[in-house]
């Protein structure tokens, strides 16, 4: 790796016999940029073989969370003054890294302290041990900015129990740590206070002996009571039943969920309902972030994107205007054509651990603190 400075979006070290990879744009969230995701992959491609290096563990600058997600305002103004080539190329590289970190051979431990959604989920939710603290705040919120979940999100949401991944995915909700452990998105719960001894330990001793030293019950969460309502009113086979049942209830939890869904993008929420369900059936995860990729790229080249993060990020006026503005302007072929095969050598595959050429086209800049 190449000499780094306290600068670097991507701090890499080793202690002990643990690599160490750092998110280090703490002014943005640690938002990841391309240049971020292919710094994460190198070091991985280097430590899965190297003996010195026992266990990999992935955190981020600043205290205020690992992640909040890939760098969305790059993605939008490519969307809208760009031909999306370079977001397509940042998601082929970040995709495959969801898939090294799931099936990479050693333990990898992500410390999932503050904020963690999107992009952020995926560089951490699919290691083999995931830590939250009382500050965590997971999410999949990609439906308020008119986008999909990715990342592998859909693959994890899906295997949740019961419809707790459904409501999390169309509504966007953020879950704390009982809620993250409940939803599969978490293994451990650690105190906060605990973070700096347990990063010690982790390069001195076995991953899982680790964090078992620190791990602590995470008090009650909120879903776990919720799950009749949540598992009735989500089965419902269409966006506009589910809408109807948690309306009509009774349960005013149930009712702000409703709200909170309709003031999302109509088509992303009917797409990522599509989305879970096919997930459910696909096995792999490999197999989800094709489909993932698919989603995404057609997502890319819709006005709902634009529209979202130009509501939420650029202007902030958080008043989005939707095409289409209603779930029922929404058709089922409208939602299949998200689904559609991508032409010859712009599909996702996952041949083999080696990197491969993505589609053309330049990558994301790192951009500035604070983007």
């Amino acid at each position: 790796m190449h000499e780094q400075s306290a600068q670097d979006p991507v701090l890499a070290h080793v202690e002990g016999h643990a690599g160490h990879l750092v998110l280090n744009r703490p002014r943005a969230l640690n938002s990841l940029t391309h240049p971020m995701v292919r710094t994460l992959g190198s070091a991985l491609a280097a430590w899965e073989f190297d003996p010195a290096v026992e266990t990999v563990v992935i955190s981020g600058a600043g205290g205020r969370g690992l992640c909040a997600g890939g760098d969305i305002r790059a993605i939008h103004d490519d969307a809208r003054d760009g031909d999306g080539r370079a977001t397509e190329a940042f998601w082929w590289d970040e995709y495959r890294l969801n898939a090294r970190i799931a099936r990479f051979p050693k333990p990898y431990v992500a410390v999932m302290d503050g904020i963690v959604m999107g992009g952020g989920v995926g560089v951490s939710a699919h290691g083999s041990l995931r830590v939250v603290t009382e500050r965590s705040r997971v999410a999949m919120p990609e439906t308020g900015i008119g986008f999909v979940p990715d990342v592998g999100g859909t693959h994890l949401l899906a295997r949740a129990p019961g419809e707790l991944g459904t409501h999390l995915a169309l509504t966007g909700n953020a879950v704390g740590p009982a809620d993250a452990l409940l939803c599969g998105l978490a293994d451990h719960f650690v105190p906060s206070a605990h973070l700096d001894a347990l990063l010690a330990d982790l390069g001195a001793l076995p991953a899982a002996e680790a964090v078992r030293r620190h791990a602590a019950e995470p008090g009650e969460g909120e879903l776990a009571d919720a799950r009749p309502w949540i598992d009735h009113c989500y089965a419902a086979p269409t966006v506009e039943e589910i809408l109807d049942r948690l309306s009509n209830s009774g349960v005013q939890a149930a009712k702000e969920a409703a709200e909170t869904i309709l003031t999302r993008s109509p088509t992303s929420v009917k797409v990522t309902l599509e989305a879970l369900r096919r997930a459910r059936g696909l096995g792999s995860l490999e197999r989800v972030l094709v489909q993932e990729y698919r989603v995404s790229c057609a997502a890319l080249h819709r006005p709902d994107l634009v529209e979202g993060v130009r509501a939420l990020i650029v202007d902030k006026d958080r008043n989005p205007r939707w095409s289409p503005a209603t779930p029922a302007e929404v058709s089922d072929e409208d939602v299949a054509r998200f689904f559609a095969p991508r032409t010859a050598g712009r599909e996702l595959h996952f041949a083999s651990c080696a990197d491969t050429p993505p589609p053309s086209g330049p990558t994301h800049p790192t951009r500035g603190p604070g983007s």
